[in-house]
């Protein structure tokens, strides 16, 4: 579902990432944290005190490097001593806050959580003070006005006009007394950000439910519950949650979870939210910004929050007519169901129940049985076997590696037999662990004097875990995640940007998610599916008869799909572009509204979803680029079903001209170049059967 930048707040251009200075390498020496270049991080090694010692040091020496940029004499500047060296600079920030990033999300250890929280907190308002920093823009500014500036093409001129634009977006057209206060607005909103979602990953809320209330719920699920005394504890993690409101009879016991599950950290939340959009305003106004929309779509693809509600305006338009079909069919099933004809609504804890039936019942799909058929090793393994044929890479699992948690494991990548980067996997749910799935950059791609820097990512998911006598079994949506969250890691590591700020996934956030959604098509092609789709008990095969009612059910509440992601999208652009948080309107009060407008399930008093919207934050203003980027992504998508799924050529042709290349040239042109002409939106309303 989402794509983390480790190190986000203040940022100029996009994410930074090289060599740590002599001084920060000495310092830092001995920390697991901070290896030597090129090699494998020692996470199991780190302790508290090793992530604040790493922060610390890290700023230390950044702070020299800075010095080296602003004391380039007049006339003296190059691309080299000062856009490279600023490039590092970020860089040897972002190796260093990457790694931290992954202790806050994933480590079992609440000291190293805590510490890892409190020093991303640090190097968020160090990164706040760079973005401000008159001296580090001085130098830009002079840089772009020489010769040598004003002659630069392709990637480097790029990079500085990107950089200066940011720094202007970031408040250099203002008085030094207006700074001091955009950079107090940075901190707190950078506060308000990392606090939000650690209220989200600490809501451990719990419904206990009857041995009588479990009906329905598949005897695998049930006996992987904790249980107090002889009720179920049934917690609001995705899997237990989805499960749960997906085969449980009790109609009271799924409204119940649903209220629990969406007001999520709503006890604290829904304040941090209001004052956080508070925040906000204020800033972009300070910028000379009408709205946060416009601050944030102005270095966007969109360029603007109009083009944006345009973009929406035409998805509800063309969307409506499919979820009332959708709708249809669930109220015939809930009809049936229920032997009474006179039903006219469905309530959204019940669109999962009646889904599940009708995909049962009308298209013959049942879930459990086809999850038998996606064993959590053998879906690695086609997954891999897919983007290695693809990509032309070879993955080797790296055996005793030092991890975060004995569930990691870490991988290297290798292309023409040359290491080029490495990634880990993390799959399973547990205790205090972030809880969605995502990739996580660590260190990006970067040319250094050393050679290239190779770059590492972290996929972090949570699958079902295995039960004792049976391996982890996925259903087919979990598939789909896996196979989306593995095209950012692809996107990261296949990089050949020179700089760290164009590598990978450094590209404008509404495109970051093309190439990871492009991939999810494989885990629904037969081709693709039928070299690692086997049962995990007679390791038969999935038969095409299962597969041609997958497919044919592919699109069944694909309206009901994507009028929830309209309604994500446009309740984050109405909150930033349309709201006034200091009004008497409510944020609940939106939701309420545009829930009402844009769904076919009528909002349910006393729930507050935005609680725990946690890329609110991440993505403020910029959740519409999920479907955005899905237009480019499905375009891409065509060429490769014309000259076939698994043809290398194509692959290699997509890896080279699109994911390669990062942040190095225009999003529009790097889809145009491998297309072979302009982008267009028909496989897009294809993929929604519209």
């Amino acid at each position: 579902m989402s794509f983390h930048a480790t190190f986000s707040a203040g940022r100029v251009g996009l994410t930074m990432l090289v060599s740590l200075s002599a001084m920060l390498s000495a310092a830092a020496a001995g920390n697991p944290l901070t290896p030597a270049f090129n090699q494998p991080i020692a996470f199991a090694q780190a302790t508290k005190a090793d992530v604040q010692q790493a922060a610390t040091t890290m700023i230390t020496g950044t702070k020299a490097s800075l010095k080296s940029i602003y004391n380039v004499p007049a006339g003296k500047r190059t691309f080299t001593n000062t856009m490279v060296a600023l490039d590092n600079l970020y860089n040897d920030i972002d190796r260093v806050a990457g790694p931290i990033s992954i202790l806050f999300n994933a480590s079992p250890d609440s000291s190293i959580r805590n510490q890892a929280q409190r020093s991303l907190a640090q190097i968020d308002k160090y990164g706040n003070e760079l973005s401000l920093d008159e001296q580090l823009y001085r130098a830009v500014k002079d840089y772009s006005k020489t010769k040598e500036a004003q002659a630069l093409t392709g990637p480097h001129k790029k990079f500085l006009t990107e950089t200066v634009e940011e720094y202007e977006r970031n408040g250099f057209a203002l008085t030094a007394d207006k700074r001091k206060e955009l950079q107090a607005l940075n901190d707190k909103i950078s506060d308000l950000s990392l606090a939000f979602g650690a209220n989200i990953a600490k809501d451990q809320s719990f419904l206990l439910v009857s041995e009588a209330d479990m009906k329905g719920l598949p005897e695998d699920f049930k006996k992987s519950r904790t249980k107090v005394g002889d009720a179920y504890r049934i917690g609001v993690d995705g899997p237990s949650y989805s499960t749960f409101m997906k085969y449980a009879e009790s109609e009271a016991m799924r409204k119940q979870l649903y209220v629990l599950y969406n007001n999520r950290a709503s006890d604290t939340n829904l304040t941090l939210l209001k004052q956080l959009l508070i925040e906000r305003q204020k800033k972009a106004q300070l910028l000379g910004y009408k709205t946060y929309g416009a601050y944030q779509t102005s270095s966007r693809m969109a360029k603007n929050p109009e083009a944006v509600w345009a973009f929406e305006t035409k998805l509800v338009d063309r969307v409506k007519q499919k979820s009332q079909q959708d709708l249809d069919e669930l109220l015939t099933v809930k009809r049936a169901y229920l032997k009474d004809p006179s039903v006219k609504t469905i309530a959204p804890w019940e669109s999962g129940f009646y889904g599940n039936i009708l995909m049962r019942d009308k298209y013959q799909l049942d879930q459990e049985k086809l999850k038998e058929y996606f064993e959590v090793n053998h879906v690695v393994e086609g997954l891999f076997n897919t983007t290695q044929q693809l990509f032309g890479l070879k993955f080797n699992e790296v055996k005793g590696a030092s991890v975060w948690h004995k569930d990691a494991r870490l991988f290297e990548v290798q292309r023409d037999g040359k290491l080029i980067g490495r990634f880990y996997l993390d799959l399973f749910p547990r205790e205090n662990k972030y809880s969605h799935a995502a990739c996580f950059g660590v260190q990006s791609g970067k040319a250094t004097a050393k050679g290239y820097q190779l770059p590492t990512a972290v996929l972090l998911c949570n699958f079902n875990a295995p039960t004792p006598g049976k391996p982890a079994l996925m259903n087919h949506g979990q598939v789909v995640t896996f196979f989306h969250e593995f095209g950012h890691v692809m996107h990261n590591l296949v990089t050949t940007a020179e700089l760290a700020s164009q590598a990978g996934t450094s590209v404008k956030r509404d495109f970051v998610e093309a190439p990871s959604q492009i991939l999810e098509n494989w885990a629904w092609n037969y081709d693709a599916l039928k070299t690692f789709a086997k049962h995990y008990q007679t390791g038969e095969v999935l038969p095409k008869a299962l597969y041609d009612k997958m497919w044919a059910a592919r699109t069944v509440g694909s309206g009901l799909g994507a009028s929830q992601q309209i309604l994500y999208g446009t309740l984050d652009m109405t909150l930033h572009d349309k709201f006034d948080p200091n009004g008497t309107e409510t944020t609940t009060e939106v939701l309420k509204k545009l829930q009402n407008q844009i769904t076919p399930f009528a909002y349910l008093d006393g729930t507050n979803m935005q609680a725990a919207f946690g890329h609110l934050t991440g993505y403020g203003a910029g959740y519409y680029g999920y479907m955005w980027s899905k237009v480019y992504a499905e375009d891409m998508f065509s060429v490769f079903e014309k000259n076939g799924v698994m043809d290398q050529k194509t692959g290699l042709r997509y890896r080279d001209l699109v994911l390669a290349k990062g942040g190095t040239d225009d999003e529009y042109q790097l889809v145009k170049s491998f297309l072979g002409r302009e982008p267009n939106q028909e496989a897009f309303f294809k993929s929604l059967g519209l």
